[in-house]
């Protein structure tokens, strides 16, 4: 049975948005380490649309490392509402009021980690559904003080840590679950 993992880079203010403005210069070995020990267990990718498609206009021209040749064979499933089609190889589109029983579905058929990258709408609705089994967060030490938090003002979501590591750059690796 598949465990749906999330994700992030996020500030200490909680910004997840526009990673590449601010994250660079925070990756070494020891993330790419941690990062590449996720990928290592995953079976399939889910994510909301427009990180689809970002990722689907980008990762089909560049299928020649490691990481383009895993997101363009691996199965991908895209929660939404909105998308008219999913062209990208191996693109499933999970929509409507089918998509709780269909994600349930997906965690039963699915070896290995269902990974989410970013997609912070997906990932809230995914905890309000009781679907997330982990959030892994690669907690940067700076404040980015502007745009999309993974959090929504006013909401409560309480988490149980699983594991926290530190890295020589100050980024903080901690995983959660969600708390029973």
């Amino acid at each position: 049975m598949g465990k749906i993992v999330a994700n992030f880079f996020i500030s200490l203010d909680g910004v997840v948005e526009s990673p590449d403005q601010w994250h660079f210069s925070y990756f070494n070995d020891e993330m790419g380490a941690a990062i590449g020990a996720g990928a290592a267990t995953t079976g399939a990718f889910l994510m909301g649309r427009a990180l689809y498609q970002e990722w689907s206009q980008y990762w089909p021209q560049h299928g020649d490392d490691d990481f383009g040749r895993m997101f363009n064979s691996m199965p991908k499933y895209v929660l939404s509402d909105s998308l008219g089609e999913a062209t990208w190889n191996n693109s499933t589109i999970i929509r409507g009021d089918g998509a709780v029983a269909a994600i349930r579905q997906l965690k039963e058929t699915v070896e290995g980690t269902i990974t989410v990258s970013g997609s912070a709408t997906t990932v809230r609705w995914l905890l309000a559904n009781g679907l997330l089994d982990e959030l892994a967060l690669l907690v940067h030490p700076l404040a980015v003080g502007k745009g999309q938090r993974l959090f929504a003002d006013g909401e409560t979501v309480p988490l149980t840590l699983l594991s926290s590591t530190p890295f020589t750059t100050g980024v903080l690796h901690t995983v959660y679950a969600p708390a029973a």
